[in-house]
C-alpha cells in the first residue's frame, strides 16, 4: 500500500484473541499504520459477573482492554498510551489515557465498541471494527450499509452506532476470522460486512 494511505483505528474483538498472529500478519503486509485499540474480551467478561459500581466495573473492564493489549504487544508490536497517529502498527494501551479524559458514560452500554470509536474521532481517523461476526444483521439479513442512528444491533455496544452518527465518523464492522477480508478493509476496498458512514 501508498505511504500515503491514511492512518486507520482498529478495534480487536477479544472474541479474535486466537486469532491475533493471522490479524497482525496481514497488517503487516498491506503496511497501513494501524493503531490497534484491543477489546475486553475474557477480561471484561469477567467483570461483568462481578457485584460492583458502574464506575468500577467502567474502569476494570478498561484495564482488562489494557491486559489484551500488552499480550498483543507481546507479538512484535510496539505499545503506546498516547492518543496519536501511529506511523506503523501500534497497539493502545487505553488505561491511563482514557483515565486522564474519562468522555464516555461509565456504563456496559460503552464498551471498547464506542472506545474505539471515541479513539478515532478524536484522531479524524476512520475505524474499523474487527469482530467474530459478518457485520450488523438485522432480522436475520447481514446488513451492507446503517443508515438509521437508532438501530439497536446486537454486534456492536448500544452506545456505538449513535456515537458514530453523532461525531460524523466512518466505520466498518468486518469479520476478523477471514484474511481476505481483512485485507480489503484495510486497503478500502469493497469487502463483506457493514459500513456506517453518515457523512454520505
Amino acid at each position: 500500500m501508498s505511504m500515503l494511505a491514511p492512518p486507520l483505528v482498529v478495534k480487536v474483538g477479544g472474541s479474535l484473541f486466537d486469532r491475533v498472529g493471522h490479524l497482525l500478519a496481514a497488517f503487516r503486509e498491506v503496511g497501513r499504520p494501524v493503531l490497534i485499540v484491543p477489546g475486553g474480551g475474557k477480561f471484561a467478561d469477567l467483570v461483568r459477573r462481578l457485584n460492583v459500581s458502574d464506575t468500577t466495573a467502567h474502569w476494570m473492564a478498561i484495564a482488562g482492554m489494557e491486559q489484551f493489549g500488552w499480550y498483543i504487544a507481546s507479538q512484535g508490536i510496539p505499545a503506546t498510551s498516547a492518543i496519536a497517529l501511529p506511523t506503523e502498527v501500534t497497539v493502545l494501551l487505553p488505561y491511563c489515557a482514557l483515565r486522564r479524559a474519562d468522555p464516555l458514560p461509565h456504563s456496559w452500554n460503552v464498551t471498547s465498541d464506542t472506545i474505539a470509536a471515541w479513539v478515532a474521532d478524536e484522531l479524524s481517523a476512520d475505524l474499523l471494527l474487527l469482530k467474530s461476526v459478518d457485520g450488523i444483521h438485522r432480522r436475520g439479513k447481514l446488513l451492507p450499509r446503517v443508515e438509521d442512528p437508532d438501530l439497536a444491533a446486537d454486534e456492536v455496544d448500544p452506545a456505538f452506532i449513535r456515537f458514530v452518527f453523532q461525531h460524523g465518523l466512518k466505520a466498518r464492522v468486518v469479520s476478523g476470522r477471514h484474511d481476505d477480508r481483512i485485507r480489503r478493509a484495510l486497503l478500502d476496498e469493497e469487502v463483506i460486512g457493514t459500513l456506517i458512514d453518515p457523512r454520505f
